[in-house]
């Protein structure tokens, strides 16, 4: 690659992993890298900054570029990044640390590459993996967001949401708590067999001093199993629950969507980012209930799209990263995405 050249980079980042893309000045990738979390809330501040500096001298190593040739922007779009005061000491740590990886930094939540990948002009993106969020953006660039708190406090239609909502069903049952909504034999079984416990004392070091979100998110996957090929009731209703709350997070910002994006053609896009996605056969009922209107003030979404990415989201920070320092990257947005779901169908 020529020394002169302009390279943009981008980096999606999640609770789990993360991907990194350089494109030139046309948006034609040059090279991709993955990488694990770059969540600076889970993994500290100092590991975040060696984390993208390393997926930086990768990716370039890749497309060719000399290692200490800076990017002339970087886009992060990193998990835990909402704030501006962690923002600021990302990208600042970055040029104090890492002046050779990039010249300019952009950096938002993961939520933004979403929509900056697929949407021209604003919209909307639904993220469940292993935590869950939603935001808007508006085509004046107004921000309106619904979740995205975390563990503690939501995470609501994620795997992890999933996966906790599985083992206190269980608890309160054998508590005599709580009557489940199906028969708990299958899920307790899975609970012991994934987490390998034989009683449920056994959980809490999972949940407490051994806590590891990724791996609790995990029995999402195996709980989905039960779903599929056991027609577990429960596993079902765990499922049916969780895409309610992800409808729910579209029903809460449905009054702040621009016109023009519930007026489309497809009416409005939802840009569905995350592993749990791929279950949407056992997401469906419950996601078209909890879209509904409930209460006064809310409003019908007449008609919407559900859209995956064909790539990373990457591809879209490097556009956040390119605009920060001027330059519009020529995303082909229809070619990004495929549609799964149309309502009505």
């Amino acid at each position: 690659m020529a020394g002169n050249s302009i390279y943009y980079g981008g980096i999606e980042g999640g609770a789990t992993h993360s991907t990194m893309v350089i494109t030139d000045a046309k948006a034609k990738v040059l090279a991709t890298c993955e990488g694990s979390s770059t969540n600076h809330w889970l993994i500290g501040m100092d590991e975040c900054l060696l984390r993208i500096n390393n997926m930086a001298v990768e990716a370039k190593r890749k497309a060719g570029i000399d290692e200490n040739i800076p990017l002339q922007a970087l886009g992060l779009c990193l998990s835990g990044g909402e704030q501006g005061k962690g923002q600021k000491k990302v990208t600042e740590g970055m040029l104090s640390t890492f002046p050779q990886v990039s010249k300019a930094y952009a950096m938002y939540n993961d939520t933004f590459g979403a929509i900056a990948t697929a949407c021209k002009a604003g919209g909307i993106v639904l993220i469940t993996g292993t935590g869950s969020n939603c935001q808007l953006i508006n085509p004046d660039e107004s921000l309106h967001n619904c979740g995205g708190w975390g563990h503690m406090l939501g995470d609501e239609g994620s795997a992890y949401g999933i996966s906790k909502t599985a083992v206190k069903v269980v608890f309160s049952a054998e508590d005599n708590f709580a009557e489940p909504p199906h028969d708990i034999s299958h899920v307790k079984s899975l609970m012991q067999s994934y987490f390998q416990i034989k009683e449920r004392i056994g959980l809490l070091e999972h949940l407490y001093t051994g806590f590891e979100k990724p791996k609790f998110a995990g029995f999402c996957k195996v709980l989905a199993q039960g779903a599929r090929e056991k027609k577990d009731p429960l596993c079902v209703w765990l499922f049916e629950e969780a895409g309610r709350l992800l409808g729910n997070h579209i029903r809460a910002l449905a009054p702040k969507i621009d016109k023009s994006l519930l007026n489309g053609a497809n009416g409005l896009s939802i840009v569905c980012v995350g592993s749990v996605w791929k279950s949407w056969s056992l997401l469906e009922k419950g996601f078209l209930e909890g879209i509904k209107p409930t209460r006064p003030g809310d409003i019908k979404v007449e008609k919407f799209v559900l859209l995956t990415e064909k790539g990373s989201s990457a591809l879209g920070a490097a556009r956040l990263g390119a605009k920060a320092v001027g330059h519009d990257l020529p995303l082909d947005f229809e070619g990004n995405v495929d549609v799964f779901y149309r309502y009505p169908s």
